[in-house]
């Protein structure tokens, strides 16, 4: 005779905060409080470790302003804003990656899978070797409208009377082997010393980045990542199936549009800062998924759970003297084949 057992309901924390009631799950806050933890301890280690080793002391004392001139200098202007670049950057990634997972309802369709990466590789690649500028500007403004342009040609070439998942990955797939031939034919159509100069961009590094670079790249943060909150809710209508979402008035095409320029958009910004940084979007809100144990994927939780992984990447790249670039492409080319296998299995 078997026992019928029911589960307990997740336990829910209800905040009031003026007119509005903001409730989350009891595991999802704790969730995030480790990761931000985590985030916080790879940090301080990312700034005390390195050819010139530095106490938590001294670490602490330059962030606060009182430390040695040599001290502040090597803290807040070299190793800082390496950090805050690969903090932000895993945050874009992740959310992207979220988007475009819920977008295809499929933990394949990232968009370094689907190919936005190769179109943001693309349009530097164009900058740098058909137009012959190193400018950080030109190279970064050509990323971003490689990826939004490769984006919109996915989309319609994917689109029949509506957009399928599985259909918008193919597509994508294919028209990243076609983007990847054009990137290998500017390559070694050019001088060598140029084409060094942009296979070494393509690898993905934070090596070259300071604070200058840094600024307009957390500005188009600030301005990218509430719009998607502003959309998220339409959005997350979507996830109970089109008949579902339009019967609640959700516009559906409008709004897959919508999120991926955003998507793609938060892709793009990375891609142009530090180059192409493979499967950090495809595996963060995985990750993330399976720690809150949500049915849904948690936008806020895959952000961070990104940057905790890119962070690490960038952490161990600096120890071994490899770009982070090669350590995402290392840790998740394995985790890329099992979801093939899986999905292969599964269809």
């Amino acid at each position: 005779m078997s026992a019928l057992t029911v589960d307990a309901p997740p336990r829910v924390l209800s905040v009031r905060m003026g007119g509005a009631i903001w409730r989350i799950e009891m595991r999802t806050l704790v969730v995030r409080i480790v990761l931000v933890l985590v985030l916080v301890v790879l940090g301080m280690a990312a700034l005390a470790i390195g050819t010139f080793q530095l106490d938590l002391a001294q670490v602490l004392s330059a962030l606060t302003g009182s430390g040695e001139g040599n001290v502040r200098k090597l803290v807040l202007e070299w190793r800082l804003p390496r950090v805050l670049f690969a903090v932000l950057g895993g945050i874009a990634l992740g959310v992207s990656g979220a988007i475009f997972q819920s977008l295809t309802r499929n933990p394949l369709g990232s968009p370094d899978v689907i190919g936005f990466d190769a179109g943001s590789y693309t349009g530097a690649l164009v900058v740098m070797l058909v137009l012959g500028s190193v400018s950080y500007t030109l190279i970064a403004t050509g990323a971003v409208l490689g990826g939004v342009v490769t984006a919109l040609l996915v989309y319609v070439l994917a689109y029949r009377g509506g957009i399928q998942g599985f259909r918008f990955i193919i597509v994508g797939i294919g028209l990243s082997a076609f983007l990847v031939g054009i990137n290998s034919y500017l390559l070694i159509s050019t001088g060598a010393q140029e084409a060094r100069a942009a296979i070494a961009w393509g690898f993905g590094s934070f090596s070259a980045l300071g604070a200058e670079q840094l600024l307009p790249f957390a500005l188009v943060l600030v301005v990218v990542l509430p719009l998607v909150a502003m959309v998220r809710r339409g959005f997350a209508q979507l996830e109970l199936g089109d008949d579902a979402a339009r019967a609640l008035g959700v516009g559906l095409e409008r709004s897959r549009l919508i999120m991926t320029v955003l998507g793609v958009s938060l892709t793009a910004i990375v891609t142009a800062a530090a180059g192409p940084i493979s499967f950090v979007a495809l595996v963060a809100p995985q990750v993330a998924r399976r720690l809150v144990r949500s049915p849904g994927l948690d936008m806020v939780s895959a952000g961070l759970t990104g940057a905790v992984l890119l962070l690490a990447a960038d952490f161990i790249g600096q120890r071994f003297e490899i770009t982070v670039g090669l350590v995402t492409v290392v840790l998740g080319g394995g985790y890329f084949a099992w979801l093939l296998i899986k999905e292969g299995f599964r269809r």
